[in-house]
């Protein structure tokens, strides 16, 4: 066998190890976890929350859960399109696993839960609304204003905040914190690819 027949029959290889790779990640539910960090930045928070809330920051794509003594958990996340995005107080009514979807624009259609699906693999439902706090299939987008007005989260992300948070918990919608209120200005959020 020749040189250049064995090279491509390695790179034929790692194609296959690479697809059965992205299968086991999709059906384990790993799919659209993205480079998120492997956990949230704590930081410095000083706005006067309770403990256990939530805290977006639109304009900053950032999301705050307070962990207390001036701390709070820092995830990056996407917000809702122009003419979508919505300030207010609301609380956690719902929390679920692997959540089901209905698209707005189609409400008789209903996605099951599961990797493919746009809500990814948790969500935390806010107040009597659509709105959500949920991971997503399109890594992609964290970072921009995406979705019907919807926090998107990397599924990572999105899982290990589920774990810390409460139904009850109440949850804060702000255009921005000044910058004088968290341990310096937010790094810039890196777009992971799709």
């Amino acid at each position: 066998m020749s040189q250049q027949m064995a090279q491509r029959r390695m790179s034929d290889f790692g194609v296959v190890v690479a697809a059965v790779a992205a299968l086991l990640f999709a059906a384990f539910g790993l799919l659209g976890t993205g480079t998120a960090q492997a956990a949230p930045e704590t930081v410095n928070f000083q706005p006067n929350y309770p403990l256990g809330a939530i805290v977006i920051a639109n304009k900053e794509r950032r999301l705050y859960y307070v962990i207390g003594k001036g701390r709070a958990l820092r995830y990056p996340v996407a917000i809702g399109r122009p003419g979508t995005q919505w300030t207010g107080q609301l609380f956690v009514s719902t929390r679920a696993v692997n959540p089901s979807w209905t698209p707005p624009e189609n409400p008789g259609r209903t996605v099951p839960g599961g990797p493919g699906n746009p809500l990814g693999v948790r969500a935390l439902y806010l107040g009597w609304t659509n709105y959500r706090i949920h991971g997503t299939n399109a890594p992609g987008s964290i970072g921009s204003a995406a979705s019907h007005g919807c926090f998107r989260m990397l599924n990572a992300d999105v899982t290990h905040l589920y774990s810390k948070v409460s139904v009850g918990a109440p949850v804060y919608v702000v255009d921005t914190i000044p910058e004088e209120f968290v341990d310096g200005p937010p790094k810039p959020v890196k777009l992971v690819s799709r």
